[in-house]
């Protein structure tokens, strides 16, 4: 069952993140901050007005970002098939590259939220997964 938590809740670590570029094309990514507890090839749930979505944490030379938030875990990780919600997300707030965001920490590894600088987000945080269900999950992915 989700937890539900206010952006300004003790328990939420928020973060100044900005949306940038990905790579060469025009389509906006979230440069993360140094301090996220991230590392490349991880998949977290982004929460995005209300929906949670699924993005897969990539580097290059600037740091660690993320390119795309997907439906889905798999979609994450094949992003060529799915609606990048990201995209949509930035242009429903009109954010573009250089542009200010909060990133909030919700459960450190696993779920994030975005939301713009100044507003305060009650979010649905979901529970993690049952370890065991997990493993068996992985194990039909590899």
């Amino acid at each position: 069952m989700a937890e539900r938590v206010p952006s300004d809740h003790d328990s939420v670590t928020s973060f100044r993140a900005s949306v940038a570029r990905s790579g060469g094309t025009r389509r906006p990514c979230l440069r993360l901050p140094d301090d996220a507890a991230v590392a490349e090839g991880d998949v977290v749930r982004l929460l995005l007005d209300g929906t949670t979505t699924f993005a897969r944490v990539s580097a290059d030379s600037r740091g660690l970002l993320v390119r795309g938030a997907y439906d889905n875990e798999r979609l994450a990780r094949e992003p060529r098939e799915g609606e990048n919600r990201l995209v949509e997300w930035c242009e429903r707030h009109d954010r573009g590259p250089d542009d200010a965001v909060e990133l909030d920490e919700l459960d450190p590894g696993y779920c994030y939220g975005l939301r713009e600088p100044g507003d305060r987000v009650v979010y649905d945080v979901p529970a993690r997964p049952n370890e065991s269900l997990r493993d068996i999950a992985s194990s039909f992915r590899d």
